[in-house]
């Protein structure tokens, strides 16, 4: 597989989303094929989502396209380091590898520093800027016992 042609095709939807008044990332998902079977390109401004990230766009139409939650056998390829938000969903997605070029130092000398929100994770939830409060509900585990016995369930 050819890393650095596929690296380079993010970098291309990257620079032509920012003449497009979009956000400075592209993204692509590759099959074991060499197949780009997902791309997307960072649409928060366009969207008003502050979830379409690229990655987030690339996995969902990789998802859509193979009809699955799970892209087991796919690498994706990233103009920059991945966020906090896209990390999870590259975990959850369950893709083979990650490969990226910019890393978080320059996308935040270019105005995209996550740091914060890493600091923020660390923090007890009362104390963070958005603070997160638990509420002690009798009935607060009823969807996970309900999923338990849930036979037709789909594990992910």
């Amino acid at each position: 597989m050819n890393h650095e042609k596929f690296l380079s095709q993010t970098i291309v939807l990257a620079a032509k989303n920012v003449e497009e008044n979009g956000g400075p990332f592209g993204a692509i998902v590759v099959n074991q094929h060499g197949e780009i079977i997902g791309s997307g390109s960072n649409k928060v401004t366009q969207n008003n989502d502050p979830t379409a990230h690229a990655e987030i766009q690339a996995i969902r139409e990789a998802c859509e396209k193979l009809n699955t939650f799970q892209l087991s056998d796919c690498i994706l390829y990233t103009s920059c380091e991945p966020c906090p938000m896209c990390l999870g969903a590259i975990y959850w997605s369950r893709v083979e590898k990650v490969y990226y070029a910019a890393d978080q130092k320059l996308a935040a000398e270019g105005g995209f520093d996550d740091a914060f929100i890493y600091e923020e994770i660390a923090k007890k939830h009362e104390d963070r800027k958005i603070p997160f409060y638990s509420l002690s509900l009798t009935d607060k585990n009823l969807p996970f016992e309900k999923w338990a016995k849930n036979e037709l369930k789909l594990e992910y």
